[in-house]
């Protein structure tokens, strides 16, 4: 686990937001035992064999959750927007994470990675 990553969830001005960023981290870690972490672009990024596997991002009323290699993932309609490549999902103030579904995603996203 990144010093870096710790710093940047403690810095996250709303509890809530602090709260999700560190849920979703854990979601990273379940699926990816081996995950590396950094901060890149001033955001939580997650590598998997050097390669990208998601990043967190905090905005004013949101977190936002990427999840990349996400061309041959099934996903729930309509709650992820992006390019086949890569999906997002938008958290806003009161929306819980499904952690076993977004846990799972990561896993086959990068699966092949």
């Amino acid at each position: 686990m990144s010093e870096e990553v710790i710093a940047f969830i403690e810095k996250v001005k709303e509890p809530w937001q602090a709260q999700l960023c560190q849920v979703l981290r854990q979601v990273v870690h379940h699926a990816i035992p081996d995950v590396q972490e950094r901060i890149q672009y001033n955001k939580p990024h997650f590598l998997k064999n050097k390669k990208y596997a998601a990043v967190i991002s905090t905005s004013k009323d949101a977190v936002s959750f990427t999840i990349f290699n996400a061309a041959e993932l099934e996903l729930p309609e309509g709650l992820f927007d992006g390019p086949p490549e890569r999906k997002t999902i938008k958290f806003r103030n009161g929306q819980q994470a499904d952690s076993e579904m977004l846990s799972r995603l990561v896993g086959q996203a990068s699966s092949t990675l």
